[in-house]
């Protein structure tokens, strides 16, 4: 007979291994190969490239990404372009995580898989429409770290290293790859003193002997021409380089300005500037996201291209 003392220890009871494999909500896990190759594809946004770099061909890639749907039960690529949904947005997100904490392995002190983008924007366009929304892309990609630099090419400001850059002008850039991001309409504006003083404006030929502050970035010519005013483009009184300095200088009371009303919001809004008329203008130039290519073989670039061509 064996005493109690005798008996060997009990251990604590366990879930064999294989009972969480066989279970329903494993059978839910997408297989690695699928998650790869969506991570790729998201990166790369291309078949080919993707195939080339998983060493597969574009049917196995094609396959796994229908694979992944079927198993999510949603779609994660919209369109031809292979530009996320929403859902597939989010879902990118967790994938990167999880394969991030797979690379870990126990011990090992791993790199934390920050990424960091530097972006060179034009002053104002920064302020008043990159900045007040930039929190949406850092809350959607909390892993890259950004960088922004003043860039002004009228004056051959450019930041050398930059991954990303915002131009404005007429959009034909043949030293770099580049799409429209924002486009906007003008029309003068002007202080409420001034108009007090100078006033009132009740139709565009009141401007006539009134002091025009002018701007290489945006010239009289498109709002004179659709006002119906056959001058020329004036060549005197005070220019600026900077749409932030020719809002200021109107706010000022210097004379009146012709502004894109995105960049001249705040200080529309303010009450600092005023709309002297109804009419506006389509403006004959544009803001453009710039790169040079290869760029967007990182996927922080591809990143804030999708995001900023849907955010402005």
């Amino acid at each position: 007979m064996v005493s109690p003392a005798s008996k060997p220890p009990q251990l604590p009871v366990t879930t064999p291994p294989q009972a969480f494999f066989n279970s329903s909500a494993a059978r839910r896990i997408p297989p690695i190969q699928c998650l790869l190759t969506f991570e790729a594809l998201a990166r790369l946004r291309s078949v080919t490239q993707t195939a080339e770099e998983l060493c597969v061909t574009p049917s196995a890639v094609s396959h796994r990404v229908k694979q992944l749907e079927q198993t999510l039960g949603t779609r994660l690529f919209g369109r031809a372009d292979f530009s996320l949904t929403t859902d597939g947005s989010a879902y990118l997100a967790q994938v990167r995580e999880g394969l991030g904490a797979l690379q870990r392995f126990p011990g090992a002190s791993m790199p934390t898989g920050r990424r960091r983008l530097k972006l060179a924007v034009t002053p104002t366009f920064a302020r008043c429409i990159l900045i007040p929304r930039l929190s949406q892309f850092t809350a959607a990609y909390p892993e890259i770290d950004l960088t922004l630099q003043v860039a002004i090419p009228l004056l051959d400001v450019v930041a050398e290293d930059a991954d990303l850059m915002v131009r404005y002008g007429p959009g034909h850039y043949a030293d770099v790859e580049h799409m429209e991001i924002a486009r906007d309409v003008l029309t003068p504006l002007a202080s409420p003193a001034f108009v007090r003083d100078y006033g009132p404006f009740d139709t565009p030929a009141d401007l006539e002997n009134v002091p025009l502050l002018r701007s290489p970035l945006e010239p009289w010519r498109t709002w004179l021409d659709a006002a119906g005013l056959a001058w020329p483009e004036p060549s005197e009184g005070s220019q600026f380089n900077d749409i932030g300095l020719l809002c200021d200088a109107a706010a000022a009371g210097m004379g009146v300005a012709p502004v894109r009303l995105k960049l001249g919001a705040p200080w529309l809004d303010n009450g600092a500037l005023v709309r002297l008329f109804d009419l506006e203008v389509p403006s004959p130039h544009a803001h453009y996201l710039c790169w040079r290519t290869g760029t967007m073989d990182r996927w922080e670039c591809a990143a804030f291209a999708e995001w900023v061509s849907k955010a402005i």
